[in-house]
């Protein structure tokens, strides 16, 4: 691919010259090198497509659900027939290798839409309670913020949705990660999406993501990204009490009781640990086992983590790089610190990779011994690191999981299903993989405590962009 250059964005049907002057380089994760620009808008782009979006609500809200459930459908097919493209794209901007790319990146947003769609045809938009009808309307315009490390995927659990619900939408995408999302405007252009009904503005979160959080025009804001981002958006939609749905941090805990099969387990766990190299805010960062199985643990974790070899994601390579240079030197800090505080380091560390000068790459590294109140097992990494911790005791290990102020994502690992069940419920999170169960996408996503608000995907996230109205009746 050549550099791609965008000098424009996507407002009220057209592809417009914005107001804001500057370029955004977008950097390719593996080589260094400047791959495309897009538009640095600032907050008069933002409020010219909050303006598009509401002045199409009104008509968009009052479509036939079927005329929706189409466009969703449409879109799918225009991202399903540049899947490979848009796999690649994003393996040169975030670093995930491409054979998990295509299916992960690209695919998977594709299938978002005609969930979504799906619901749409057979949702009850009104229901009986006692004297009253209640009747389920769009929440009106969503400012949609999305992050870097699953761009489409995440524009697509926002977008889908609200657009199924008859919602309006501005997108403002990660300035790190960018590219995706003008792709997308293209397939939604080309499916037909009316003036105004989606709008994408490119810039800097303290400019234009702030600015959408701010409006009074915006409904609603869904945003995905950092804890501390999250509650900036918060402070700023609270001036004008706008709904909120937050997807933030994670340290989710991986716990293996005493009768699981070991080496399923461990393999499992390093393996979402460092799916996208780490970079993925349900990942299973902190493995908890048996005191008495450490070294076994160690050991299986350790190959584990050194068959994930660092590479080109276009080519060979079982682990892509961070997704840039600042995110590289903030996990190799991380891995110093663990070091400080005590842990055993057990493979990889701080150092490069062997061969790989350019690109932002780091070496798979699990620590163990790691206290649990440490920073490697208390904070968000983001990067291929994990700490091992060491438990006792069942009651002491749900302990452990549930002593942080996030509560994302999960794991429980035992030979007996309903062991497993009874420590799941126990563990203070919005999910829970049980003996290493795969995602389901109809299931609700999202967290406990500092990890957000609300839920995505299924129903559970088309529901977080309806308002519900009472019709009270005299008889």
């Amino acid at each position: 691919m050549t550099d791609t250059y965008h000098d424009r964005i996507y407002v009220d049907g057209a592809w417009t010259v914005p107001d804001g002057k500057g370029a955004i380089e977008v950097v390719n994760s593996s080589t260094e090198e400047v791959m495309g620009h897009v538009p640095e808008c600032d907050a008069t782009d933002a409020d010219r497509a909050v303006a598009a979006a509401r002045s199409a609500f009104d008509a968009w809200s009052g479509t036939d659900a079927a005329e929706r459930s189409g466009l969703l459908r449409a879109i799918s097919e225009g991202i399903m027939s540049r899947a490979e493209e848009i796999g690649e794209l994003i393996a040169r901007e975030v670093g995930m290798p491409l054979k998990l790319s295509i299916p992960i990146q690209a695919m998977n947003p594709a299938q978002t839409f005609v969930r979504q769609a799906e619901i749409l045809d057979s949702f009850t938009w009104t229901e009986e309670a006692g004297r009253a009808e209640v009747v389920f309307e769009p929440v009106g315009v969503v400012g949609a913020i999305t992050p870097w490390n699953y761009p489409l995927h995440q524009i697509s659990l926002k977008v889908a949705p609200a657009l199924a619900a008859g919602c309006t939408v501005v997108l403002k995408p990660s300035e790190v990660a960018p590219l995706n999302a003008f792709v997308f405007a293209e397939i939604a252009d080309a499916a037909g999406v009316p003036p105004g009904v989606f709008n994408l503005v490119s810039g800097f979160g303290p400019v234009v993501g702030e600015a959408i959080a701010r409006s009074p025009e915006v409904d609603m804001v869904s945003f995905t990204g950092s804890t501390r981002a999250g509650r900036r958006v918060s402070e700023l939609a609270s001036a004008t009490v706008k709904r909120v749905q937050l997807e933030l941090g994670g340290k989710s805990a991986n716990v293996i009781l005493d009768d699981a099969d070991l080496e399923a387990a461990v393999t499992g766990g390093v393996r979402n640990a460092f799916l996208n190299s780490g970079q993925t805010c349900s990942a299973h960062t902190r493995m908890l086992v048996p005191r008495d199985r450490l070294a076994e643990v160690e050991a299986l974790a350790a190959q584990a983590a050194e068959a994930l070899t660092p590479g080109d994601p276009l080519g060979a390579g079982k682990l892509g790089p961070l997704v840039s240079a600042r995110q590289l030197a903030r996990v190799r800090e991380y891995i110093r610190a663990g070091v400080e505080e005590g842990a055993r380091l057990v493979t990889g560390g701080d150092d490069l990779p062997d061969g790989l000068t350019r690109g932002y790459y780091v070496r798979p590294t699990v620590f163990s011994d790691v206290k649990p109140h440490a920073r490697i097992a208390q904070e968000e990494i983001f990067g291929p690191v994990l700490a091992i911790i060491p438990y006792d005791t069942e009651d002491e290990a749900i302990d452990i999981a549930n002593d942080t102020i996030y509560g994302l994502s999960g794991g429980v690992w035992s030979a007996d299903p309903d062991r497993a069940r009874r420590v799941a419920l126990a563990l203070r999170t919005g999910e829970v993989a049980i003996n290493g169960g795969g995602s389901e996408p109809l299931a609700p996503f999202g967290g406990y405590k500092q990890s957000g608000l609300g839920r995505e995907a299924g129903v559970y996230g088309f529901e977080e962009y309806l308002e519900t109205k009472a019709l009270l009746r005299r008889d």
